[in-house]
């Protein structure tokens, strides 16, 4: 049997947990805080390859082992990797207080609508995006992906939040501050940081849960015009939105770019269904309107007042793409998203004579392509109690799809 032991976080240790135990696992500090019996062997862990094999010389001899771990094994931790090798049934999991609970209690917060992403061991991407469009997160850290890092991201894309840094919790030495994310990217934290909690606003729960985790999903997109602020009708249409967002595929964890955003429409459904999302438009008054809309549906989006495709190089790589303007300037546009999306690049476009050089553009970066012209007809009242079919103007849908064997395109 593998007894794991979650500590670190101020709970005591359970008197009797190293009791005949030949064996005993962990890192330097847990196994320096704690006294073992003087026959036991001593393994500090380091990389896991060589701790595992000697756990499983201990396991075939069914020689009792300790593992002590931080916080909860189970969250994030190493009751995974463990269960993985010697099966669940081999471990006895005894969980301590996780650095995630801890912190939010710190905090004087609940967090069961709190997100939590880890960023040890990781790429900080997924964090950053996952920070940019929730209002609770808290992010695991790691060396290369601690509050700097996080920080650093953040104020590049304007997102108004709070972090609160924990740090050696359980410990003498435990700090818990309150930073914006600029003075945070300012700051060397060192090592001893356990997480970091990501806020807006106040971030005090509102009405009591049913599931835990981000709010639910939208029930329905691809929403009609009409909830939306537009000028004169120059917004896309629910039917070619429906198509380009089955296309684009926003999810959590994602960043989406709308490039030529116009009303903010697709920029706003990106973020509706859990993504970070980057709008891009070059007027004012678009800028100004895609704000109210995202306000409006209570999500965020950064918005870039600029023109593609000059501001692109400025942005951090997105996974999916919405091109939804561009005029002559559309091949560069379509070329400078494609040259940066890790995914998929979609191209809406009334003027047919564009979608040559739009396919071009997609598959000269690598993109496997398709497209199909969208026609559709809606009802209209006639007089009379009586219905018609109004037909809306023609739109052309290009996508492309980047090969997975394909390393193009995953620039920073």
């Amino acid at each position: 049997m593998i007894t794991v032991v979650g500590t670190g976080t101020g709970a005591p240790l359970p008197g009797d947990v190293l009791t005949g135990a030949e064996l005993v696992v962990g890192g330097r500090r847990h196994l320096e805080a704690v006294r073992l019996p003087a026959a036991a062997e001593r393994v500090v862990l380091g990389p896991l390859a060589p701790a595992l094999d000697t756990i499983a010389a201990y396991v075939a001899k069914e020689r009792p082992v300790v593992v002590l771990a931080s916080g909860d094994p189970g969250f994030f931790g190493i009751a995974r990797v463990l269960a993985e090798r010697f099966g669940a049934e081999s471990l006895d999991v005894r969980p301590g207080v996780s650095s995630v609970a801890t912190a939010f209690a710190r905090a004087g917060l609940t967090w069961d609508d709190a997100v939590v992403v880890s960023a040890h061991g990781r790429d900080a991407r997924t964090a950053v995006r996952v920070c940019r469009a929730h209002p609770k997160v808290a992010v695991l850290t790691g060396p290369g992906t601690g509050p700097a890092e996080l920080g650093a991201a953040l104020a590049r894309a304007d997102a108004d939040r709070v972090l609160v840094v924990a740090s050696a919790l359980g410990s003498a030495g435990e700090r818990v501050e309150r930073v914006t994310p600029a003075e945070a990217a300012a700051r060397d934290w060192g090592a001893a940081v356990n997480v970091v909690l990501c806020l807006k606003g106040s971030a005090v729960a509102g009405a009591a849960r049913t599931v835990a985790g981000p709010e639910r999903g939208p029930a329905s997109w691809a929403l009609p015009e009409d909830a939306f602020a537009h000028r004169d009708s120059m917004i896309t249409k629910f039917e070619v939105r429906a198509l380009a967002l089955a296309r684009l595929g926003p999810r959590l964890g994602d960043l989406v770019w709308d490039v030529g955003a116009g009303s903010g429409s697709v920029a706003v459904e990106c973020a509706r269904l859990g993504a970070a999302v980057t709008a891009v438009e070059k007027t004012a008054d678009g800028v100004a309107r895609i704000r109210d809309n995202a306000a409006a549906h209570g999500v965020d989006v950064h918005v870039v007042h600029g023109t593609a495709p000059d501001v692109l190089s400025e942005l951090d790589a997105p996974d999916a793409v919405f091109v939804g303007g561009g005029g002559r300037e559309l091949p560069a546009v379509v070329t400078a998203c494609a040259l940066r999306a890790r995914r998929t690049v979609v191209v809406a476009m009334a003027a047919l004579d564009r979608v040559p050089a739009a396919r071009a553009a997609l598959t000269d970066a690598g993109f496997d392509c398709d497209g199909v012209l969208l026609q559709s007809s809606r009802l209209a009242p006639l007089p009379g109690d009586v219905t018609r079919l109004a037909a809306a103007n023609p739109v052309f849908l290009l996508w492309g799809v980047r090969s997975p064997v394909d390393g193009k395109g995953v620039a920073q």
